[in-house]
């Protein structure tokens, strides 16, 4: 992989942060990358797995930086633009994670100086785990990794090109469009994950025993950090209205199936859902669905920021 910068500044070195820079320095695609964090430990941590060349505080990371990448939970990276921007030189690109973007794209792009330009991001790559310590250098291979558009187009294909360095594929979204989307597949999954794992407190006490893989897979998620989840979820409260109800509106119909005890109406709602599901998003190749429960481990790869937390951009 040819050399796409000069310099990369990380701030914030959580899981995803901790990847990219980890995968920036061993894929070739950074000479050199800067990291800012505020805990002690990570900034060893960093250091000591070569992660960074150099840990820098927020007024200094970005001297010298051609991009940046902002992986702070979304309601701190405005404020952390803000400290960071002085250091911002003539053609520096700032980019970041975050799993929404309508508001960063309203806010960031005023807070920088003359000459700097912001292109968001959004690689679809993480884990329920948080933290340095579970950052990876292939975290992002085969990865789809959405970047915005902006006025720059020059900016624009960096972006992709550092994306693309670090092995994810990448696609162009519109910012709302990026928003909607992420809402179906990664925010609404998130929110009946967390639902469920809630209203376990009336599940009968030894439940939990006989749980097999399906109940991992489909709670691992809820393990997610619930601060970061919280500001996700309530930055794109906008897009969330509509398929939340869409989905409400299946549950009900399902449910009253069931109490009906109408096994004909049931199976023809579950074989338009396999449908749609088929449709929407198709098994990789080599995949099949079973009857029976199986062990296989759940991938901690999504299709979903972070200070020192990070979590799924499922």
């Amino acid at each position: 992989m040819s050399r796409s910068f000069e310099c990369v500044a990380v701030v914030g070195l959580g899981l995803l942060g901790g990847s990219v820079a980890l995968a920036a320095k061993r894929r070739g695609v950074a000479a050199r990358v800067v990291g800012a964090t505020r805990r002690q430990d990570v900034r060893e941590r960093a250091l000591r797995e070569g992660a960074v060349d150099e840990i820098a505080s927020l007024k200094d990371v970005a001297r010298g930086a051609e991009l940046v990448v902002l992986a702070t939970p979304v309601y701190a990276m405005a404020d952390t633009l803000r400290q960071l921007a002085p250091g911002l030189g003539e053609g520096a690109i700032v980019t970041d994670v975050g799993s929404v973007k309508s508001p960063l794209i309203e806010t960031l792009p005023g807070l920088l100086p003359p000459g700097a330009v912001y292109v968001g991001s959004h690689p679809m790559a993480g884990s329920h785990e948080r933290g340095m310590n579970h950052a990876r250098a292939d975290l992002f291979e085969g990865a789809t990794c959405v970047v915005t558009e902006a006025q720059d187009a020059r900016a624009v294909e960096r972006v992709h090109e550092f994306w693309r360095g670090l092995g994810a594929v990448t696609v162009r979204r519109e910012a709302m469009t990026h928003d909607v989307e992420v809402a179906w597949v990664s925010h609404v999954p998130h929110v009946l994950a967390f639902a469920f794992a809630r209203a376990l407190e009336n599940a009968p006490a030894g439940a939990g025993a006989v749980a097999g893989s399906g109940f991992r897979d489909f709670t691992r998620i809820a393990r997610s950090d619930a601060e970061l989840w919280g500001d996700i979820l309530t930055a794109n409260r906008k897009a969330l209205t509509a398929p939340l109800q869409r989905v409400g509106a299946a549950l009900t119909e399902i449910a009253r199936a069931i109490e009906a005890a109408d096994a004909e109406v049931l199976e023809q709602i579950l074989a338009s859902a396999r449908e749609t599901l088929s449709r929407t998003s198709p098994l990789p190749s080599g995949e099949h669905t079973a009857c029976t429960e199986t062990n296989t481990p759940s991938s901690t790869r999504g299709g979903d920021g972070t200070g020192d937390r990070s979590t799924d951009h499922e």
